[in-house]
């Protein structure tokens, strides 16, 4: 054990509510830290774009030996940690990591006939994706922004998430005009 303790800010590449990266991320991360005595949570916070949309969140942790850091990646990692995320600390470069690919689904919420609207259900969307990415990954997180409302998908490949949702967003009334983005 050293002195003092490495302070490290974990950068997750994840497009994650607050309450999804804890729920994700920090709740089993802080667990593990406290009961192996490894160190312990000390923030983290969610940078959001002009309009509100979640860009990356941060965990900040205070390891009590330096030697505990692979572990801590390690374990970032089994949950599913986008890949792009990195570990930053002072004086030294920055660490990425990562497992996992994103995919984010933008939905359409000003320009499609009212109809489409009235008729359809976003969560049907939701539904239908969770059954057709199980498997391969999961929806971590949502936004609902002024003009569009995005689904984040997290799994194994952007491809194979996108292969799997292609048929809903190419037939399904809602997803008309969506946008399909790589985000991780």
């Amino acid at each position: 054990m050293t002195d003092s303790p490495l302070h490290i800010t974990v950068k997750l590449n994840a497009k994650l509510q607050p309450e999804h990266r804890h729920e994700l991320f920090e709740d089993p991360l802080d667990a593990l830290l406290e009961s192996a005595g490894l160190g312990q949570l000390t923030g983290g916070g969610t940078a959001l774009s002009d309009d509100g949309e979640v860009e990356y969140g941060d965990i900040e942790i205070a390891l009590n030996d330096a030697a505990s850091l692979p572990a801590v990646v390690e374990l970032l990692e089994q949950l599913g940690a986008p890949k792009g995320s990195l570990i930053q600390r002072a004086g030294e470069p920055d660490q990425a990591f990562g497992v996992t690919e994103g995919l984010a689904l933008y939905l359409n919420g000003t320009d499609l006939p009212d109809e489409v609207y009235e008729q359809c259900d976003s969560n049907y969307v939701f539904e239908q994706i969770v059954e057709r990415i199980d498997g391969v990954g999961e929806i971590c997180s949502w936004w609902q922004g002024p003009t569009e409302t995005a689904l984040y998908l997290y799994g194994v490949s952007f491809e194979t998430l996108r292969e799997r949702i292609a048929d809903l967003v190419a037939t399904y009334p809602l997803c008309q005009g969506a946008r399909v983005v790589k985000v991780a």
